[in-house]
């Protein structure tokens, strides 16, 4: 703990602090998906396709969007996400076939003070609870740490959301606490609980998430011999 010269406590010392950079990838690769950046000529009709045909309306709850129930309400949508940096937003395709799993998205882009959240999850019935769920997280999270080197990593959620918050604390976020009434949507009120990884603990993360994905982890069915959690507390 460092004192000034009033005996007050006092943070870290913070050198050669300089402004974090945006976001700027064309395509992270790993070895059951790839990420790349939603580009809407590209991506959107096989977009339509995933969250029309390979989404439940329950997958929608915590959302501030409804269930989509036609293609070209997916396509006014996606023609706004393509163009915006903050959010910005990725699309999830499967390796090898390079079918569209899901989306994702940086957010809350805190350059100044090099923090960023990761944000706006929709998962496919195709990728959740999948390996490439995992890696997905894992590239993206890499990418933070490693190439932006940003100081901290945000995870937010409705408080009552009870799959977010699991998969927050499997992906190694540390809760924070909850904010009351903060956020108004869908005609209800929402308490969003908070939780971050830091740059001091993003190396022995690293380790565990290399380890977890590792080929001799897994059997030919792609089923898990231990779970992340193995890892985490090694």
């Amino acid at each position: 703990m460092r004192y000034n010269q009033f005996n007050q406590a006092i943070g870290d010392v913070v050198e050669n602090m300089t402004l974090g950079a945006m976001p700027d990838i064309t395509q992270l690769s790993g070895e059951d998906c790839i990420i790349e950046r939603l580009d809407y000529e590209r991506h959107s009709e096989a977009i339509c396709e995933c969250y029309l045909q390979h989404t439940q309306a329950a997958d929608w709850t915590y959302l501030p969007l409804e269930p989509f129930d036609q293609p070209q309400q997916v396509r006014s949508l996606l023609r706004q996400w393509a163009q915006s940096s903050d959010p910005y937003y990725f699309v999830i395709l499967a390796r090898h076939s390079r079918q569209v799993l899901g989306t994702f998205a940086l957010m809350r882009i805190d350059r100044h003070n090099r923090s960023i959240e990761m944000g706006w999850v929709i998962y496919s019935d195709l990728l959740q609870r999948s390996k490439a769920a995992t890696e997905a997280q894992f590239l993206l999270m890499q990418y933070v740490f490693d190439t932006l080197q940003y100081r901290r990593y945000e995870w937010k959620c409705d408080a009552l959301n009870q799959r977010s918050r699991r998969a927050a604390a499997r992906l190694g976020f540390q809760y924070e606490g909850t904010f009351r009434n903060a956020v108004v949507y869908k005609g209800r009120s929402r308490d969003t609980a908070w939780f971050s990884i830091i740059a001091e603990e993003w190396l022995p993360l690293k380790t565990a998430f290399t380890r977890y994905l590792a080929a001799d982890n897994f059997n030919p069915q792609g089923q898990q011999y231990k779970p992340l959690a193995a890892f985490l507390t090694q």
